[in-house]
């Protein structure tokens, strides 16, 4: 059995930071990551491989709250879920941090606030590059620093909505960008603002995910070490149940064992819990680290909906993900409750409707697919979801996982969507057309594209109620942590990502000052 002073489990927002973090201690680093690394090929820019034949979706089966099967939209590759997300890296909102009351119920507060976690807010926007403009949000929670580059100029379509947002009082923002990106000096930048960056992969490198900005500059320090197609199935703990002792995968078909002196789990939501759900023993019979009961429920993900209008005009916009809208995030003269976030999303391309749903893919009469995608303006509307101890994952002694989900919040979502609609003819499109655009949702159930999960193991102050304690770290034991997005007590409406990332800089400074 190999020992090291830290194992991490996943390499994503969460795993992937860390490890970068932690690697110049010169501490023996061992990160496993499920997958390989994501293949670099032409498919990686081709939306039919990437959309409709699911070329980079894992083959897992999980089962719905009726023991439905279905395929998770997710993704095991070195960086985890950032190979193929938007890399739109907000903050959430000072108040986000806070308790807030919804339309459904109670968005708990954080056992930190905004200002402890703001210090790491800035590192995080400076490791992964972010772009964007101070000031331009009303929401915006105050930062130390100003971003580290400036924000994604928008294409003239783009700049045109957001001059009719603002001219109707509104307040459209710049959305902050992680792309390796230089518009002053564009024959020397890695991005060249293509139209294949959100929801692909990136086979030039120019987005600022885990694998480019985390792993690989953390295996530039011999002390890390990274096993890819390393599976962890199991935690062994000592006699007394107080430490893990013992990191059980599955590689090249065999099981091995790895030793740690310090263990973190970063496996995403729905794969942390399972880890520990997995790892019961005779002193953790209700699963390890589960004294609150707490592991696997308060699932949570963004009610999020993925919307196009049709311009009048075309919309020949190739990087489209650069504006955002938060004037209702927090509700309106009309709606008192919390609404959310609208951003845009990755430009529409007439494969993305293919094959997933023809029958609601005619959209309007005469107008083609092609035709569809030549003139959509593609928006992203997110409201939070509220955690549920009922919306939870579950695992059966065949390792069978079950991820249990009923809505939350879905008037807040309806009201944000007709929000949006009412804006439609302020801003020279077709009021009448306002389109689900199905992207993500081959799938029947809502749960099944995992967009922005969280919850899990939520982390708290009091032992009774959450699962760790402040610093990320096992109540029942000392060794153990996690840092990735189950340890949300609750998700806000932005994409969670850069908070992620934020506090495992939190959490890696601390684990730096134990092992110091």
């Amino acid at each position: 059995m190999d020992d090291y002073d830290v194992i991490i489990i996943g390499t994503g927002a969460g795993g992937g930071t860390l490890a970068r973090h932690l690697a110049p201690s010169g501490k023996r680093i061992l990160l496993l990551e499920r997958g390989d690394w994501l293949p670099r090929e032409p498919q990686n820019w081709l939306a039919q491989s990437v959309f409709v034949e699911n070329r980079y979706v894992s083959d897992d089966t999980w089962y719905d709250t009726d023991g439905q099967p279905f395929q998770p939209q997710i993704h095991y590759y070195v960086g985890g879920a950032t190979k193929l997300y938007g890399a739109a890296l907000y903050r959430l909102r000072a108040e986000d941090f806070g308790e807030l009351r919804h339309h459904d119920g109670i968005s708990p507060a954080w056992p930190i606030s905004y200002d402890d976690l703001e210090p790491y807010y800035t590192q995080a926007e400076q490791l992964y590059q972010v772009h964007g403009a101070r000031g331009e949000d009303p929401t915006e929670p105050p930062a130390s620093a100003p971003y580290p580059h400036p924000a994604v100029s928008h294409e003239p379509r783009i700049q045109q909505l957001a001059d009719q947002l603002a001219e109707a009082g509104h307040h459209p923002f710049h959305a902050p960008c992680g792309i390796l990106l230089d518009e002053e000096n564009m024959p020397y930048s890695t991005c060249v603002r293509c139209a294949n960056c959100d929801g692909f992969p990136c086979p030039v490198h120019a987005k600022a995910d885990a694998e480019v900005l985390g792993v690989r500059p953390a295996l530039e320090h011999d002390n890390v070490t990274l096993l890819t197609n390393a599976k962890a199935v199991k935690l062994e703990t000592n006699p007394d149940g107080t430490a893990v002792t013992g990191v059980v995968i599955e590689r090249n078909g065999a099981t091995e064992t790895y030793a740690g002196d310090l263990v973190v789990v970063a496996c995403g939501a729905a794969n942390t819990a399972r880890l520990l759900l997995a790892s019961a023993s005779d002193k953790h019979p209700n699963v390890l680290a589960n004294g609150s009961d707490q592991v696997g429920r308060n699932f949570m993900f963004h009610d999020s909906m993925a919307v196009l209008a049709l311009s009048r005009e075309e919309n020949p916009t190739v990087y489209q993900k650069t504006l955002g809208l938060n004037d209702f995030y927090f509700g309106s003269d009309e709606f008192e409750f919390p609404m959310g976030n609208i951003q845009m999303v990755g430009k529409s391309q007439a494969p993305m409707f293919r094959g997933e749903k023809p029958g609601e893919t005619k959209l309007a009469p005469g107008w083609t697919l092609e035709k569809v995608a030549a003139h959509a303006i593609d928006f992203w509307l997110s409201t939070e979801d509220l955690p549920s101890p009922d919306n939870r994952v579950s695992v059966d002694g065949d390792g069978k996982l079950t991820l249990s989900y009923t809505e939350t919040n879905a008037e807040a979502k309806k009201q944000l969507y007709d929000k949006l609609r009412s804006l439609l003819g302020q801003l020279d499109m077709n009021p009448g057309h306002l389109f689900h655009r199905f992207l993500y949702m081959k799938n029947e159930i809502p749960v099944a594209g995992c967009a922005h999960q969280a919850g899990t193991c939520r982390f708290g102050t009091d032992p009774e109620s959450s699962a760790l304690d402040v610093n990320c770290k096992a109540h029942e034991l000392d060794n153990l942590y996690v840092a990735d997005t189950s340890i949300f007590p609750s998700i806000g409406a932005v994409n969670p990502a850069l908070t992620a990332m934020a506090n495992s800089l939190r959490v890696g400074d601390h684990l730096l000052e134990r092992m110091a």
